[in-house]
């Protein structure tokens, strides 16, 4: 992770190159530099170890897990994985100097300079170990896990707006990680555990005393936030997402339901969930009855939710309603377009008083946040419809950004989508059908196709169609956001789904260049000129 993780340049240093000369200066600054080196024995405990062979009073420069990223004196850690084992590439990491490696199964014959650990299950291994490695950084800051299947970003968003006054606040998620003193692009919504507690430590070194971060499903099912101690954890909602990994939908639920019952680690001190949710109410009952340490907050329209919107009015400018918490009401103006988003301010303004902070303080703010970057972020180029972007990639988000346009679209409703391979199969005729439930029109077209070719991605989507008049399938997407900006007219909504803030598409082992936003705008000022 160049860029990410900063090793310790002295310390490798000094495993790199080891002077012969006892009283030299070298070898005295390379003394010292072990003096202070880390011990393999300090981060680990009493029955983690399954056998070991070597020292375990060895010094180390640093955590890897990755075979590429291995300098003199890592401690490498070989992950099991669903492509490849991490134990195949011990050899690699040894050859580039690593100091000791743990895994699951310890090799016939390990080389004697190294030493193997061998425990029971690595990635819970390499969890505790990087919080230990970096002095617990989440027990220095409040830490806020939002995880749902829609919503996250938003409401990380939205909250690090609401905190982020005298202090900085720290943020994980889709879009980038604000380490405090620098902000870096996101490589994916939950990272490993090692990248977590690395870059909480940089937070926590910059001034952070507040931290935000999207909680994705496999990062509670791969025990990359195991440990973890979070202020608060927030429930958004679940809808069908990710069966290609959790195969059904109860499977998934209760992955997420680990997060709020000390299954992933120490309970929350509070859990914040959303009970306008079918799930987010089972969530909210499961607390109560079996986990008395989370203190429960609720939001939503619910008249039971403390933390409520009241006589909600929903418009294309901004989304109006009258906001209620215990000891205090607002007249509130997002904006934030669609109901959903208005479930996702009250997400966050939920958090927040749970947090100790007074609404009436920071409500004010809500009217100041312009949006997250390809979260329903209109594009305004001169032309006389609307033009949308947005990272809906599931049927039920799909039914929510499109529900929320038909209402408030005066023309017709267009839409440009796709559907990701080598993801779940079984949502894709869903999302066709929810497109046709409201869209005049729809151009179905690539998303990710990753190493599935389109035709057969369309051949699954094509289950789903329910009027083939209303569907032009396109494999190129330019091509199909083109044929979609040539068809609207005054007073239409176009919304392109899918891709949302992604400046790229993965075809097999290739990513490209391809920004929805960037395109729309292109092919605007192409098709000004040549009218």
């Amino acid at each position: 992770m160049i860029g990410y993780l900063v090793q310790d340049q002295a310390l490798v240093h000094a495993f790199r190159s080891q002077p012969l000369r006892r009283r030299s200066t070298g070898y005295l600054g390379f003394n010292r530099a072990f003096k202070m080196a880390p011990i393999l024995s300090d981060y680990f405990s009493e029955g983690e170890i399954v056998a070991v062979k070597g020292s375990l009073e060895r010094p180390i420069s640093g955590l890897v897990m990755d075979s590429r990223r291995v300098v003199p004196g890592n401690l490498f850690f070989a992950l099991p994985g669903l492509r490849s084992d991490g134990a195949s590439f011990i050899d690699e990491a040894v050859s580039r100097g690593a100091a000791a490696v743990v895994a699951q199964r310890m090799p016939a014959h390990p080389p004697g300079k190294v030493t193997f650990i061998q425990v029971q299950d690595a990635r819970a291994t390499l969890a505790r170990v990087s919080q230990r490695y970096y002095k617990f950084p989440d027990r220095a800051m409040s830490v806020v896990g939002i995880t749902g299947t829609n919503g996250k970003t938003t409401v990380t968003h939205l909250l690090r707006h609401f905190l982020n006054g005298a202090e900085r606040v720290g943020l994980l998620g889709t879009i980038s990680y604000d380490l405090g003193a620098r902000t870096v692009p996101s490589f994916r919504t939950t990272p490993e555990s090692l990248d977590i507690f690395g870059m909480l430590g940089q937070m926590r070194d910059a001034g952070c005393r507040n931290a935000v971060m999207e909680v994705s499903s496999h990062g509670i099912a791969q025990q990359r936030v195991l440990g973890l101690e979070f202020a608060a954890a927030v429930f958004t909602n679940l809808t069908r997402d990710h069966l290609d990994f959790h195969k059904t939908l109860e499977a998934y639920f209760e992955v997420k339901a680990r997060l709020f019952t000390g299954s992933a680690g120490p309970v929350p001190k509070v859990a914040v969930v959303n009970l306008d949710d079918p799930y987010g109410e089972r969530l909210a009952a499961r607390i109560e009855a079996e986990v008395p340490a989370a203190r429960l907050v609720t939001f939503g329209e619910n008249p039971r939710a403390q933390v409520r919107a009241e006589n909600l009015v929903l418009n294309f400018r901004d989304s109006r309603f009258r906001l209620a918490w215990p000891g205090g009401a607002a007249d509130v103006a997002s904006p934030l377009i669609g109901r959903y988003n208005a479930s996702n301010v009250l997400a966050a303004v939920a958090a927040a008083w749970a947090l100790g902070r007074d609404p009436a303080s920071f409500v004010p703010r809500i009217s100041g946040f312009k949006g997250v970057p390809g979260r329903m972020e209109r594009i305004e180029e001169g032309q006389p419809f609307n033009v949308l972007v947005d990272y809906a990639h599931t049927d039920d988000a799909l039914r929510n950004a499109l529900g929320m346009l038909r209402a408030i679209t005066p023309g017709r409703l267009l839409v440009v989508f796709g559907c990701g391979g080598n993801r779940d199969r079984t949502k894709r005729p869903r999302m066709v059908q929810a497109v046709q439930e409201f869209a005049d029109h729809a151009f179905a077209t690539a998303d990710n196709p990753r190493n599935e070719q389109v035709e057969r991605i369309f051949e699954d989507m094509k289950e789903g169609v329910t009027d083939a008049a209303k569907i032009t399938w396109v494999s190129d997407r330019r091509r199909a956001i083109s044929l979609a900006l040539d068809s609207a007219r005054a007073g239409d909504s176009l919304l392109i789904a899918g891709k949302g803030h992604e400046g790229y598409q993965e075809f097999a082992d290739t990513v490209i260049p391809f920004d929805d936003r960037q395109v729309v705008r292109e092919l605007i000022g192409i098709k000004a000129i040549r009218t």
